[in-house]
């Protein structure tokens, strides 16, 4: 059996790029979820500072991550990310999910 591998990235806008920021990663979300190895692509805003934002991605396994991160949609948000955030990630295993 094959793990699941969970993404998350919090982003935080770099000045004056909220707005841009956010177009780019409602832009990811249709064409993420259509994704045959993806089980769940969520975006969320941070209430304490609206300049932060996180990805919530669950795939079946790293083959689909591959498979996600090769499409042309991940490749033009990568070409832009790096001039409208900062950007940390965290790639993970399941220990204990549901």
């Amino acid at each position: 059996m094959t793990a699941s591998v969970k993404i998350v990235a919090v982003l935080t806008a770099r000045a004056d790029s909220v707005d841009r920021l956010r177009a780019l990663l409602d832009g990811m979300l249709e064409p993420s979820r259509a994704e045959p190895g993806n089980l769940r692509y969520d975006l969320w805003q941070d209430q304490s500072d609206p300049n932060r934002f996180v990805l919530d991605e669950l795939y079946t396994d790293a083959d689909a991550v591959a498979a996600h991160r090769a499409t042309p949609h991940f490749q033009n948000y990568l070409s832009r990310i790096g001039d409208l955030a900062e950007r940390v990630a965290f790639v993970l295993d399941p220990v204990s999910a549901t």
